[in-house]
C-alpha cells in the first residue's frame, strides 16, 4: 500500500547483500523495494547512520522527511543518528531487549498500521 501511494521504499539490513534478493523473492516482496542495502554494501553498517543517509540521498529526500521502521536497537540508533523519524515494531530480532527501551518516536504492533 505504501508503494502504491508513491512512497519510495528501501530495505537496509546488516545481513550480507547476497541474501536479500532470494529472501524477498521467496516471500513475494521483491517488487516493493526500490533500493536494498546489505551490511556489506557500504563501508559502514547500522547503527552507523551512513546506510540511511545513503538511502535519503539516493531518493533525493531530506533525512528529516524519512522514516526508519525497525525492530532492533541498531535500527533505531541508526535512524536517530541519520536524523530520520523512527518507528519500531515489537517483534523481530532485538538482542533480547524490548525495542521500546530504545526510545523510538513511535511503536506499531503491525506494519499495516502504516497505511
Amino acid at each position: 500500500a505504501l508503494r502504491e501511494r508513491g512512497l519510495p521504499l528501501a530495505l537496509v539490513t546488516n545481513k550480507p547483500h547476497a541474501f536479500i534478493a532470494p529472501l524477498l523473492e521467496g516471500l513475494g516482496l521483491g517488487k516493493h523495494f526500490s533500493l536494498c542495502l546489505g551490511g556489506d554494501s557500504l563501508p559502514e553498517k547500522k547503527p552507523h547512520p551512513a546506510p540511511l543517509l545513503y538511502v535519503a540521498a539516493h531518493f533525493h529526500v531530506a533525512p528529516e522527511a524519512c522514516l526508519m521502521v525497525g525492530d532492533s536497537r541498531h535500527d533505531i540508533a541508526a535512524g536517530k543518528a541519520a536524523g530520520f523519524r523512527t518507528l519500531a515494531v515489537p517483534y523481530g530480532y532485538n538482542h533480547g531487549e524490548p525495542v521500546r527501551q530504545t526510545g523510538p518516536d513511535g511503536v506499531v504492533e503491525s506494519l499495516a498500521e502504516l497505511v
